[in-house]
């Protein structure tokens, strides 16, 4: 049997909202039309992937499985495309992404002093889509924050650096020269736990009291507005707090953590010469503390 990409991505854009009509909007179809064609995926699959009652929408096992497992494929899809129309182009061009806060310059300058003929465009990730954009072949490789996804990629240590707790200018804590991670065990962390793992995995973390659902954030632009509201914290490399600095917000450091360490990636399916090259370029910068 072969697997419809376009049902996969319907399927995929439901099961992140967990709601028809939301995704419906989302996908620029008519809802109807949506729920045949997740209908239909169930069939071709034998398998039931979504439990629907007039209050809410669910993933079954089978769909949280075929979920995982369709991000990859459609990234992988994605990619296989975008490498093909590169090539067929014949334009020499090299696509470098990076993370907030990470400076790629020193490496993007002088690489192209290598090859002056090379386009070398950069893209700015964020947490969720960082390995995802190496992946689906919106760029050739990437400087990522760990911990990371390495699902199909080869991965290659840069530089560490330190992490901060980034709080309101009023917080109890703002004022401290340091803190430690179970300093932080009561407060609300506006970001996905596994990129605190210290704190995910703190023992006896008190319940909240007044448990509210953490918005939904995608840009660091975006955490520091809700911390700033006095929505919670989050922790931060040292780099990414600095360029975004802003007099209602405090940064203290977290001394008992480890750095927040920074990788280059790249797929590891077939890599071209000049992403093997720049890699090997831009750790040699990074050794030399560029």
């Amino acid at each position: 049997m072969d697997v419809d990409l376009r049902k996969l991505r319907y399927f995929v854009a439901v099961a992140e909202e967990l709601h028809f009509g939301r995704a419906a909007e989302r996908l620029h179809i008519a809802q109807p039309v949506l729920s045949r064609q997740i209908r239909a995926l169930e069939q071709d699959l034998r398998v039931q992937l979504l439990t629907r009652d007039r209050r809410s929408t669910a993933l079954t096992p089978a769909g949280e499985q075929v979920r995982k497992d369709a991000v990859s494929l459609l990234e992988a899809a994605g990619g296989l495309r975008r490498r093909a129309l590169r090539v067929a182009g014949g334009t020499d061009r090299l696509t470098v992404g990076f993370m907030p806060g990470i400076t790629v310059t020193a490496a993007v300058q002088a690489f192209v002093a290598r090859h002056p003929g090379l386009t070398v465009d950069v893209l700015r990730t964020s947490w969720d889509d960082q390995t995802g954009a190496v992946r689906d072949g919106r760029v050739d490789l990437s400087f990522v924050r760990m911990p990371a996804d390495r699902t199909d990629l080869c991965l290659r240590p840069l530089f560490s650096e330190p992490r901060v707790a980034v709080l309101p200018r009023g917080h109890r804590l703002a004022g401290k020269q340091a803190v430690g991670i179970a300093d932080l065990a009561g407060e609300r962390l506006l970001q996905d736990p596994d990129a605190v793992p210290e704190w995910r995995d703190l023992p006896h973390r008190p319940p909240d009291e007044n448990p509210r659902p953490v918005p939904f954030v995608r840009t660091v632009e975006e955490k520091l507005e809700y911390v700033a509201a006095l929505q919670g914290v989050v922790v931060l490399p040292r780099s990414t707090a600095s360029y975004y600095t802003r007099p209602d917000l405090r940064q203290v450091p977290v001394t008992d953590i480890e750095p927040g360490q920074v990788c280059l990636a790249w797929s590891a399916r077939q890599p071209g010469p000049l992403t093997l090259e720049f890699a090997d370029l831009a750790a040699e910068i990074y050794a030399d503390g560029s």
